[in-house]
């Protein structure tokens, strides 16, 4: 399979939304409104539908799951450790520290939620959609403990404001209790979520700052190397482990090596944090996923399922 084909149009549309941004009048003041419009609204949308459209085979999607929470929390763990580390711990900022943890196992679930549906079609689709509606509330709490440990923002309160968790834990729900959306909205609700993907990605362009990336060296490459290197090989381990089938093997490497979330730095800011610093993070990581997926699917060749 030709990896790099599968990764150029959603990339080349993160790269569109970046020269768009940097090099016509469309800047940063057209698109932060867009950030936000996609992040309160399209996203949780697009992740409602995703996850109620049709029933969850529970049982037949246990493993992956589990393999998916399993390497989540090892890169909760491995992160909120770095400080502890020999060598590491006292050359770091404690509070970019706090900030940064969530770029190490957040993820970009628009670039998912394509890749999938190419790779895999529906049926990859309702996979990613599983594992991001078990991981993205376990990710958004580990990502806000931290800071709100070392600042005035109540965590409950901020748990209570992602949007995120909230159309994740909803759609769950009435997945497990049977609801599902009228036929005649279905449609509406469906071209929302195809505008979310195209706009998610390119605000994540649009949101890269390149000049960012020489703050906090040591930090950043740690970070960095548990989302796009460790990650990967502990989801290759999970998949053997839990003996998954070769596709959702694929879908769980796609998922262990996706781009950090674009929202990030949304939310290092809003907490009162160095959102610059994270911003430049998330550039990175986005820059990083471009060789980081290919890698994690050639897993699945040098140790297959």
């Amino acid at each position: 399979m030709n990896y790099a084909q599968l990764l150029f149009p959603d990339f080349s549309l993160i790269l569109i939304g970046y020269l768009v941004c940097r090099y016509t009048a469309l800047n940063r003041s057209v698109w932060q409104p867009v950030e936000g419009l996609v992040y309160y609204f399209l996203f949780p949308t697009l992740l409602f539908y995703s996850i109620i459209r049709s029933p969850i085979d529970w049982q037949g999607t246990s493993s992956l799951m589990l393999a998916g929470i399993g390497t989540g929390l090892s890169a909760v763990l491995l992160t909120y450790t770095l400080p502890h580390w020999p060598f590491i711990g006292k050359r770091i900022n404690e509070r970019d520290a706090a900030a940064s943890a969530q770029v190490a196992f957040r993820f970009n679930s628009f670039i998912g939620l394509a890749l999938a549906e190419r790779l895999a079609g529906p049926q990859g689709l309702q996979l990613i959609s599983v594992l991001i509606g078990v991981c993205v509330p376990m990710f958004n709490i580990a990502a806000v403990y931290p800071m709100a440990r070392g600042s005035q923002a109540g965590f409950v309160r901020e748990l209570l404001r992602n949007p995120l968790i909230v159309a994740t834990l909803t759609a769950l729900i009435c997945n497990l209790v049977g609801l599902r959306l009228p036929a005649v909205v279905e449609p509406t609700v469906a071209r929302i979520g195809q505008a979310s993907i195209a706009l998610g990605l390119m605000s994540a362009g649009a949101g890269m700052q390149l000049g960012l990336l020489a703050q906090g060296k040591l930090l950043s490459t740690s970070v960095l190397a548990i989302r796009h290197f460790v990650t990967p090989l502990i989801a290759l381990c999970a998949a053997h482990w839990l003996r998954l089938s070769p596709q959702q093997a694929s879908i769980l490497l796609i998922f262990s090596a996706l781009p950090t979330a674009s929202t990030c730095y949304v939310l290092a800011a809003r907490m009162g944090y160095n959102g610059a610093y994270v911003a430049g993070l998330v550039t990175l990581s986005t820059i990083c996923g471009i060789a980081s997926l290919p890698f994690a699917l050639s897993l699945l060749n040098w140790w297959p399922i």
